[in-house]
């Protein structure tokens, strides 16, 4: 399936609008509140410092030049341990239950794999019970609850280093 599917930087002039859509959309989906996202100038800012330290850790996920999803990776320290972090998976809704989760997912742990590291995390809403199924069903581990501007549950994966 990953022959199919391309992943490129997002470029923040060129795909800031869908980006911040996409973004939007995410907050609205998890916890009905599309502005919690934050300023749109500052969240472009952050996609393009990102991705010129870590090439690949803000990315489009495209399938013959057409959009599927998007991802955000970022590198965080856990009790002192580097791990990886998603701040955002996300698929169109027309791709979304066709198992492309499952290739994001690929895409993340080879990125985190190439920086060394063997565990990365993410936040859920706790009432976005799709999600959860999907990162149960993928071996994700519950470690917390965590208020934010919103209640979310911390989840980890354990991944194998590249060797």
């Amino acid at each position: 399936m990953s022959q199919e599917y391309t992943y490129r930087m997002i470029d923040p002039v060129k795909d800031g609008e869908t980006a911040i859509r996409i973004r939007r959309d995410s907050f609205d989906i998890s916890f009905q509140d599309p502005d919690g996202m934050g300023d749109p100038k500052g969240y472009l800012i952050w996609i393009e410092i990102n991705n010129l330290l870590y090439p690949g850790s803000f990315v489009m996920m495209e399938k013959d030049g057409q959009l599927v999803g998007q991802i955000e990776l970022e590198f965080l320290s856990y009790f002192n341990k580097p791990i990886g972090f998603v701040d955002l998976f996300y698929l169109l809704p027309e791709y979304r239950g066709k198992g492309l989760g499952a290739e994001q997912l690929n895409y993340v742990e080879s990125f985190f794999k190439r920086y060394g590291l063997d565990e990365y995390h993410l936040r859920v809403s706790p009432t976005n019970e799709r999600a959860l199924r999907f990162y149960k069903k993928h071996g994700f581990e519950f470690i917390m609850e965590e208020q934010l501007n919103h209640r979310v549950w911390r989840l980890r994966k354990r991944i194998q280093k590249a060797r």
